[in-house]
């Protein structure tokens, strides 16, 4: 063979048509796994090279996504919740798997950003990471629908929202880990979070909270409900605190993320009660620090290796027209530590 491979060397050894050469190097579903192994061993061999910027242009598409992270309040500088962080290589990973480009930036809410990506043609499909304010940000993702604009955001299903989203069973949550406090004989449960639809994911796990005490036969006290919007150790540290100043009786903490968690055993610390013997903690999340305070943190895993392959895999369904729905993953209570029998 003379000169660069092409498609049509490939077909013309496979016996197919460069159509479905085309297919199977893109990892279309419309092609057998038979079919497809044929055709990239015959690729292989003749060393063939995707020429990606070709083949975007005959698809107008640019083989890349764009990752829009929120700038979330941090104790270092990175504006990055690490939760969001845990779950960029799966997305990654993913990403590479079917031949995409990723292309990371923050969400700039106040600007048209929307025509940056899809617009310009720097990438076929958004997803989104975090949210702040969700009642805020919602008439944003209102805007981008009505643009046309293809996205998946991960957080809650609420009814009627724009878009696509995917998320954690938060409520199930919730009600795992206040279930757990309760089987320690721990009754007097505080919730750090926020319980309002502001916070959607917050208030879910706030719900299965007050499911797992009312299943109980227990009162919900307003004074054990302590607002904490951003995830962040010292808003749980000065929640915590504020329950202690004013005399609140409490056993147990559910914190609504492990850093609202971290924060609250400091807080406890500092003020002379032990964990878990005075007072058990349960975080949510479990973000790979969650392991290594201490004590070790007893929280609700979010599976983000899964959620970013589901994150991934919806959004490219999506750019290519085909059916997609909300997803809810599974919660998964992680018994550590920081709990214990009284």
């Amino acid at each position: 063979m003379k000169g660069k491979p092409t498609s049509f060397d490939i077909a013309y050894r496979a016996g197919v048509s460069q159509a479905t050469v085309s297919r199977a190097l893109r990892g279309s579903g419309l092609v057998s796994a038979e079919t497809r192994s044929k055709i990239e061993a015959i690729a292989r061999e003749l060393n063939y090279k995707v020429d990606k910027n070709a083949s975007s242009l005959r698809r107008q598409r640019a083989e890349t996504i764009a990752l829009l992270l929120f700038e979330d309040p941090t104790s270092d500088q990175s504006m990055i919740n690490p939760f969001f962080l845990s779950m960029l290589g799966s997305i990654t990973h993913a990403c590479a798997a079917e031949g995409y480009d990723l292309l990371i930036s923050f969400q700039q809410l106040s600007n048209d950003w929307h025509a940056d990506y899809l617009d310009s043609h720097k990438a076929d499909g958004i997803i989104l990471l975090g949210y702040g304010d969700y009642l805020k940000s919602r008439t944003k993702l209102e805007e981008l629908a009505a643009h046309g604009t293809r996205f998946v955001r991960w957080g809650a299903v609420v009814e009627g929202q724009p878009g696509v989203s995917i998320g954690c069973d938060n409520l199930a949550g919730g009600r795992a880990a206040t279930e757990h406090l309760l089987q320690l004989g721990r009754r007097n449960i505080a919730f750090v979070g926020s319980a309002s639809a502001n916070c959607p994911e917050f208030f879910d796990r706030y719900r299965g909270y007050v499911a797992a005490l009312e299943a109980a036969g227990l009162e919900v006290w307003p004074d054990l409900q302590v607002d904490a919007t951003d995830s962040i150790e010292h808003v749980g540290f000065e929640a915590t605190r504020h329950m202690i100043d004013t005399g609140v009786k409490f056993d147990a903490i559910f914190a609504a993320s492990d850093l609202l968690a971290i924060g609250a055993i400091r807080a406890l610390v500092e003020s002379g009660r032990r964990v878990p013997e005075d007072v058990a903690v349960v975080g949510f999340d479990d973000i790979p620090i969650a392991n290594y305070v201490n004590p070790p943190l007893t929280t609700v895993l979010q599976d983000t290796k899964r959620a970013g392959e589901l994150l991934v895999d919806t959004l490219i369904k999506l750019v290519r027209g085909e059916p997609i729905g909300n997803r809810l993953l599974p919660a998964q209570l992680v018994v550590r530590r920081s709990c214990g029998a009284k």
